[in-house]
């Protein structure tokens, strides 16, 4: 196994947030919950990139900002109808999930 680092992001609804993310393209992989009622957490996953969204108020902040790099930015920008911005480092887009976290969005210039 390869080590990794997993964004942790803090989510009212995680079935609401799985739906959110599997428009940049993640796919729900599992949920768990101590009981059932119970705060879920869940993987989601697009190739490599993994993100656990977490129901537990304790796990994370509101407001986390995760940097995606993807091979087409341009795609994810007409996906959510927001233009794409120029930077020094990549073209990018700025969204924001249903629990107002972050996700910059990002192809590197050529």
């Amino acid at each position: 196994m390869d080590e990794e680092v997993i964004p942790v992001l803090r989510v009212a609804d995680a079935a609401a947030a799985v739906t959110w993310y599997e428009r940049l393209g993640f796919a729900q992989q599992w949920e768990h919950r101590f009981e059932p009622g119970f705060p879920a957490f869940v993987e989601v996953a697009r190739g490599g990139v993994r993100l656990f969204l977490s129901e537990h108020t304790g796990d994370a902040r509101p407001d986390t900002l995760v940097y995606l790099r993807v091979r087409d930015v341009d795609a994810v920008a007409a996906e959510f109808g927001v233009p794409v911005e120029h930077a020094p480092w990549a073209r990018e887009v700025e969204l924001r999930d249903p629990d107002g976290n972050r996700l910059r969005v990002g192809t590197p210039n050529a």
